[in-house]
């Protein structure tokens, strides 16, 4: 399951996206989120592939134009699940405020934030 959230943008929106946030390389085996930890950075998969695990159980792999750590800011809980990279990965990283700035600012992706959210809620 990958879905890129900037498929769903007009291509002026994803290009502000992008450069709101601070392009990052992270290693294998790296975990930039973890499970029942406070929601404060979401990540945009540049490149690579990471896997969604709750309770140690993989429940999907995202790859590029994914973005992990969304669902818990977007809801305001606790992180639903852990994320590890299966590969070396490139990403854009977020605040919890810039990305929730970003969701007011730029209404298209905002909802596709929302979208994704919702679409994995429940997952698992």
């Amino acid at each position: 399951m990958t879905e890129s959230i900037l498929e769903a943008l007009p291509p002026a929106d994803a290009e502000r996206v992008l450069a709101a946030g601070r392009a990052l390389t992270l290693p294998q085996g790296w975990s930039p989120i973890a499970e029942s930890t406070p929601a404060d950075k979401a990540y945009l998969i540049t490149a690579g592939r990471v896997s969604v695990r709750k309770g140690g159980v993989e429940i999907a792999t995202l790859g590029p134009g994914a973005v992990v750590g969304e669902t818990a800011i977007v809801n305001r809980t606790l992180r639903s699940a852990t994320v590890v990279a299966l590969t070396p990965l490139s990403v854009v990283h977020f605040t919890s405020e810039k990305i929730e700035e970003l969701a007011d600012e730029i209404p298209s992706f905002g909802a596709a934030l929302r979208a994704a959210a919702a679409g994995r809620v429940g997952q698992g």
